[in-house]
């Protein structure tokens, strides 16, 4: 494969960071998503602040915000970037958390990884705040749903 078609790949097939230099600044926006599938009495604890640990969402909101920041940290080829805004939310229904993030920024390069890192560790910290109580757990659904913004535009996920 050429390293038009693996950006992340130099001409001798090594891995290397993509050059953004001379790349546009433009808005990037990207969401993801994914769950954490759980009984529903460990939801309910989760619902009344009933969770030993403590708010168990207010931590991981906390925690999806910090791995956005960090991301670059935690994947060797992301850029480092200057996010303007992280937002993670919430939905509860019958066994499942459902979490959303969106990472934005005016930028050289997208916050696709951001996004999913997000996410992840947000579904992560919420296992780790009720696991005494419910080690089958499962996070489930990690995914890209849109983003927007750089040469390739805009882009959304099928359902």
């Amino acid at each position: 494969m050429s390293s038009d078609v693996l950006s992340h790949v130099n001409a001798s097939g090594e891995a290397n960071m993509v050059d953004v230099t001379d790349k546009e600044v433009t808005q990037r926006i990207a969401r993801a998503t994914g769950s954490v599938l759980m009984k529903p009495e460990t939801l309910a604890a989760i619902r009344d602040n009933l969770v030993a640990k403590g708010e168990v969402l207010a931590v991981a909101r906390v925690a999806g915000i910090q791995a956005a920041k960090k991301c670059s940290d935690l994947i060797p080829l992301c850029h480092p970037l200057a996010l303007s805004k992280v937002q993670i939310d919430f939905e509860l229904s019958d066994g499942e958390v459902k979490i959303t993030s969106m990472c934005k920024l005016a930028g050289k390069t997208g916050v696709e990884m951001e996004a999913l890192c997000a996410v992840s560790t947000a579904a992560l910290t919420i296992y780790d705040m009720c696991k005494a109580s419910d080690k089958g757990m499962r996070i489930d659904g990690v995914r890209l749903l849109e983003k927007e913004g750089g040469k390739s535009g805009h882009w959304r996920a099928e359902d």
